[in-house]
Order: structure tokens, then C-alpha cells, then sequence
């Protein structure tokens, strides 16, 4: 239940029970008052007429009467006053209902004759006494509701003790329900923010539907948001620190060669003239490198920023990917490798072109670079998927290479020893190598190729998969999106 409903039920519950449980309660009195008047009434009218026939004689009205009778008569709970006819009382047996010096007047004194008149405390009679048809005087009665206004005054405590533990059980529930509704999951909530202010673990607690447990689950969601982001934060600069240490390990190699040639250059006077060309070729080929290395961490730099904007272009297919598998053959023969190249490519592509040189560049020769001698590498672009039948290794699973739209595949093989599935996942991280042997070896690459081939494809809407073979070979395969026959946007 939503908080705002749950609060106006209690609200409506702490405000009708009461008034209900003194409804039922004053019912209960009422009831009983009814009861107990009927039962009253019958015993004061059996005892009113005793009373009136030892009052009804004249004679106890006429001087010198037998008011002894009288006396015996009245007691705690009954109260006698006589009149004579001309309304001055004769005998009153409690000053407070009748006064000894107290007189009615004639219209008083007729008032409410016969009539049992029930107050609060007692009940009152008056009658007139005749003799020969001549009032001889008046006999006015008071009897006591000592039994029933003590019966109701007990009720009225019980009654009012009742609605208090009512009352006070209906807001002791309402603030156990509003402690367990409201505080306990807002305490919770309040530590785990804490907990998680200072950096200590935080236990989450079952969430609820309703504005608390809303409240909760953005919480645990912002938490584990800012959980991935620092975690992502710290493998970036993990990442940052290894790409720094090992960028400097890899310039370090190259720069002692140079500095080591160039001193030689410049020291030894008795060197041959093919000895200081060797020298001179050795700088300026470790120059080479550490100008290519400096290149691709550039390049990687820019792409990792959120804000670099790779310019793209509209291009033709078939046009731009004839160029692309181009061009190759002469590396491949330097190699001693077999090059197969083809394209068929249709439709229109949003492209940067020199990016996309970029990614052709380092895949080909990444793998002439691990192809050996007399072996073969094919380089394929298609944009009908039924041909990747045709052009792709018998191991590599065409269900998880298919885009779901319109796409363009580039696709780099290789015959040789491939890698293991357990480096698979590693290949295209930053400075990466399969061949461990890397830093033996710098002209091997500078371990950025793959890792920028991923960001370039991404950049341009695509994705970029390796299927590697032990001993038999590898190949990866770029995916780009085709535009849609708009133009505007692509798929």
C-alpha cells in the first residue's frame, strides 16, 4: 500500500474509532439507564404508595397532629415536607428540601400536583389531602436515586477508563504500524546512506512498494551505478598507469639503441664506411618505430576522449572497399605470404576513411606478421551475408557473426598458430600481445593495433569479433552499419 493512502487510513482509523468505541460506550450506558428506570420507576411507585397512605390523613395536617408517624416515615433516602391548605409548612424532615420557615405561594403550591416528577438524584412527589371535600393541606415527597446515580457514576468511570485504554491501544497500534511503515525502513535506509558515505559495507534490505521502498531502490541503484563508475574509474587508471609503464618500457629499448649508435657514430673515428651506414640504418629504423609507437598512443588517446568526434563521410561501397583490400600485395610478398583479396560490397556507408586505413592497416599486417612463410591470408569484404558461407573459416560460428540489419563484413584471415581461448579475451586490450616474447623483439608492434581496430569500428556503429584457431589460424571480422535509403541515420 502506497504511504499516502496507508497515512490517510490511519488518520481516518485514529479519528473514527475513538468516537466509535464512545458511541458503543454511551449506548451501553443508555441501555443500561433504560433498564434500570423501568425497574426504579416500579419500586418508587410501589414505595410511593405506601408513603401516600400514611400522608393521606387530615388529621396530620390540623394542629397537634401525630407527626411522630411522619418521623418514623422519612429516612436517608426519603425526605417528607407537609403543607397545610394555605401552602406554610407544618413538618419538613430535610431542611435542604424544605426549609421550616419556608411558605408556597398559591400558585407553587398547585403546580405539579400528582405528577412524579423524575430528576437526576430523586424523584418528587405532591398531592393534595382532602377532608369533606375541603384540602385539609399538602404532603410534597423527595425519594432518593442514591442506588441508580452511584450505579451511573461507577459506569461513567468504567466508561471513561474503557475509552482511555481504547483510545490509547488504537495509538499505540498506530504508532507501532507508523514505526514499522515509516521510521524502521527510513532508519535503514539513513544508515546505509551513512555506511555508504564512509565507505562501509552496506547490507540492503528488502524494498517494499511503496514511496520508502522507491526512495530505497534509487538509492541501490545510484549506489551500484557509482560502484561500477569507481571501479571503471580505477580500472581506467590501472590501465592508464600500465599503458605509461609499459610505453616507457617499449621507448626505453629503441632509445638506448639510438643512444648507443649515435655515441658510437660520434666516437669511434675508425669505423668503415658500411659499418656507420649500418649504424645510421639502425637509428633511423628504431627512430621509425618509436615515431610509430608515439603515433598510436596519439591516435588511442584521442579515441578513449568522450568528446573526440570522428568526422565521417558518405561513401560508396563498392568504390571504398575495393580500395580497402587493395594494395597489399607488395607487404605480402616481402613477407613470403600468399595474399587473397576480394569485394563486393553494395549501398552507401558513413566512414572516416583514413580511420578505416587505420584498422585495414593493422589488421593485415598483424597477420602476415603472425602468418608463416608460404602460408596464406585473405582479406574480404561482403555485404551479403549468405556469402560469409563462402569466405569464412569452417570454425567460426555464422549465427554470432550475422548483423540483424543491412552491414558491411571486412574480414582478415590468417593461417598459423592462433592463440588460446584463455588469451581470446585479452586481445584486444591496450598493449597487448599475444607473443610474450614483445619486448624482446620491438619491432613486433607496439601492442595498441587491436585495441584501436575496436574503438575505430565502435566509433562508427559497428563491432569487431576474433575467432582464433590453435594451429590453424585466426580471423576477425569488422562489422559496419549500412545507411538506411534516406541517407539520414544509420541502422
Amino acid at each position: 500500500m502506497k504511504i499516502k493512502a496507508w497515512l490517510l487510513l490511519s488518520y481516518f482509523i485514529v479519528m473514527i474509532l475513538p468516537l466509535i468505541a464512545a458511541y458503543l460506550l454511551l449506548g451501553w450506558i443508555n441501555s443500561y439507564n433504560d433498564e434500570q428506570k423501568v425497574e426504579e420507576h416500579v419500586e418508587v411507585t410501589m414505595a410511593l404508595e405506601e408513603v401516600k397512605q400514611t400522608l393521606d390523613h387530615p388529621g396530620l395536617y390540623a394542629p397537634g397532629g401525630n407527626i411522630e408517624v411522619v418521623e418514623a416515615l422519612a429516612g436517608k433516602n426519603l425526605s417528607i415536607a407537609l403543607y397545610n391548605g394555605d401552602g406554610v409548612i407544618i413538618y419538613t424532615s430535610n431542611p435542604y428540601f424544605a426549609s421550616t420557615h419556608h411558605s408556597l405561594g398559591r400558585e407553587h403550591l398547585y403546580e405539579g400536583l400528582y405528577s412524579l416528577e423524575q430528576g437526576y438524584r430523586a424523584y418528587t412527589y405532591k398531592q393534595p389531602v382532602f377532608e369533606n371535600n375541603d384540602v385539609a393541606g399538602f404532603f410534597h415527597v423527595q425519594m432518593g436515586r442514591d442506588e441508580w446515580v452511584e450505579g451511573v457514576e461507577n459506569r461513567g468511570y468504567l466508561t471513561g477508563s474503557v475509552f482511555l485504554l481504547v483510545f490509547a491501544l488504537i495509538y499505540i497500534t498506530v504508532i507501532r504500524m507508523v514505526n514499522k511503515k515509516l521510521n524502521m525502513p527510513l532508519t535503514g535506509l539513513m544508515n546505509n546512506m551513512t555506511a555508504f558515505a564512509h565507505g562501509q559495507p552496506v547490507e540492503e534490505i528488502p524494498i517494499k512498494n511503496d514511496e520508502v521502498g522507491k526512495v530505497t531502490e534509487q538509492f541501490y541503484d545510484m549506489r551500484r551505478q557509482i560502484m561500477t563508475a569507481r571501479e571503471a574509474v580505477n580500472q581506467e587508471q590501472q590501465a592508464k598507469e600500465y599503458l605509461i609503464a609499459s610505453v616507457s618500457h617499449d621507448l626505453k629499448t629503441p632509445l638506448t639503441s639510438i643512444k648507443t649508435y649515435a655515441e658510437s657514430l660520434q666516437a669511434e673515428n675508425d669505423l668503415t664506411a658500411k659499418e656507420r651506414e649500418d649504424y645510421q640504418h639502425v637509428i633511423v629504423e628504431k627512430a621509425d618505430f618509436m615515431q610509430h609507437m608515439l603515433d598510436d598512443l596519439l591516435t588511442y588517446t584521442l579515441l578513449q576522449s568522450q568528446e573526440h568526434d570522428m568526422e565521417q563521410v558518405l561513401v560508396d561501397g563498392n568504390e571504398f572497399f575495393d580500395m580497402l583490400v587493395a594494395d597489399y600485395e607488395p607487404l605480402s610478398k616481402q613477407k613470403g605470404v600468399k595474399l587473397q583479396a576480394y569485394a563486393e560490397v553494395t549501398g552507401t556507408y558513413n566512414v572516416n576513411p583514413k580511420q578505416l586505413m587505420r584498422v585495414a592497416d593493422n589488421l593485415v599486417s598483424n597477420a602476415i606478421a603472425h602468418t608463416p612463410e608460404a602460408g596464406n591470408v585473405w582479406i574480404t569484404a561482403v555485404s551479403d551475408s549468405k556469402k560469409l558461407t563462402d569466405v569464412l573459416f569452417d570454425f567460426v560460428p555464422e549465427k554470432d557473426v550475422v548483423e540483424k540489419t543491412d552491414a558491411v563484413y571486412f574480414i582478415v584471415q590468417n593461417e598459423g598458430k592462433g592463440i588460446s581461448p584463455d588469451k581470446l579475451t585479452y586481445v584486444f586490450d591496450p598493449l597487448y600481445q599475444a607473443d610474450e616474447a614483445r619486448s624482446k623483439n620491438d619491432r613486433s608492434g607496439t601492442g595498441l593495433g587491436l585495441s584501436i581496430t575496436k574503438q575505430i569500428i565502435e566509433k562508427h556503429g559497428g563491432n569487431v569479433q576474433r575467432f582464433p584457431r590453435e594451429n590453424v589460424g585466426t580471423c576477425v571480422i569488422c562489422s559496419l552499419p549500412a545507411l538506411k535509403e534516406e541517407g539520414i541515420s544509420n541502422e
